[in-house]
């Protein structure tokens, strides 16, 4: 037996079957998108068919990964098809925890890394171009649903959205609701802390200057929607709200430690009552950030001595753990899973 034939036998044997009914199957691919000057990296989490070998998606020096088997066969379908779409300075891989809970549901889980808005790669003006983050996401759909790998395997009437912070506004845009820059700047007025300005006005961004912040770039393809703290609540343009998707379902997250910007409910932007037929949640306690994947021991630690932001520190009696299976549960509701 060669080295190589030992090692993928050893891979294989590594895969009890108890793991081959729990992990997901996951695939990276390069997306050409005619929007993009360079290839966007997507991927895809599906219930795999059987094992092939275990590895971790989305390891760091700060973040735990999940774990998923890599380009297995894919289980019969067809399976609902949702879309995610990250948030500002974040990653596809670092929601590898919602999408392998909605996998354990029987969806198939398309995500992009966004550029100009990940992690290393976050910049105040891209960050505004919500439409190219949108289109991101219109190209992965389209490329799926013409790749005989996985074309048969989705339910193409079957078709959500995903999204959280800048990534929720993405996919509020996806659902057809569009946002006015002009409000933004006004809401930016009040200062940097107001209205999700803080990081934009770092980077001198107007609002009103940014047309991918303004333009439409609905899917009809999206039946339903789930979207957690989402950006810009405050700025959308009152008529498109009466045309984009009904039923649209709003998390927030916490209540003493809510995030200010992203409100929807009644003492923020009141956008869960405004925007026909939504169904809105809290999960409490929590706070925004307990949304990111569990942190490694000593995360915390390092966060603090290097000044960033408390992103592995939850509200006292919150669980990460526990606020992502009650996320997996909504999102899961929301989007008919």
């Amino acid at each position: 037996m060669t080295r190589l034939t030992l090692l993928a036998a050893l891979a294989c044997a590594a895969a009890a079957p108890a793991d081959a009914e729990m992990l997901p199957g996951y695939d990276r691919f390069d997306l050409n998108a005619a929007h993009r000057a360079r290839p966007v990296a997507a991927s895809l989490w599906y219930p795999a068919a059987g094992p092939t070998y275990r590895a971790p998606v989305g390891d760091g020096p700060l973040f735990e990964p999940s774990f998923a088997f890599i380009g297995p066969a894919v289980a019969e379908g067809p399976h609902p098809l949702v879309l995610l779409s990250h948030g500002s300075g974040g990653s596809a891989d670092g929601l590898g925890w919602l999408s392998s809970g909605l996998v354990a549901r029987g969806a198939m889980v398309l995500a992009v890394d966004h550029p100009g808005s990940t992690s290393g790669d976050s910049s105040p003006r891209r960050s505004t171009d919500l439409a190219a983050r949108g289109a991101d996401l219109t190209a992965a759909l389209d490329a799926v649903l013409s790749d005989p790998a996985f074309a048969p395997f989705v339910d193409a009437e079957r078709i959500g959205v995903f999204g959280f912070s800048l990534g929720g506004a993405t996919a509020l845009g996806l659902a057809g609701v569009r946002f006015d820059g002009a409000a933004q700047d006004r809401g930016c007025e009040a200062g940097p802390e107001a209205g999700d300005c803080r990081f934009f006005v770092q980077g001198g961004v107007h609002f009103a200057d940014e047309p991918g912040f303004e333009a439409g770039f609905r899917d009809p393809r999206i039946t339903r929607a789930a979207i957690v703290d989402p950006g810009f609540g405050g700025a959308v343009q009152p008529g498109s709200l009466e045309t984009a998707l009904a039923g649209i379902t709003l998390i927030n997250l916490g209540r003493a430690h809510r995030l200010a910007a992203a409100d929807v409910g009644p003492e923020g932007n009141d956008l869960a009552r405004r925007l026909p037929g939504a169904d809105y949640r809290v999960i409490a306690p929590a706070s925004h950030f307990t949304a990111l994947a569990p942190c490694r021991p000593g995360g915390a630690q390092m966060l603090e001595e290097a000044g960033e932001d408390p992103i592995c520190t939850d509200p006292p009696g919150a669980s990460r753990a526990d606020v992502h299976e009650s996320l997996i549960e909504a999102v899961a509701s929301a989007l008919g899973l």
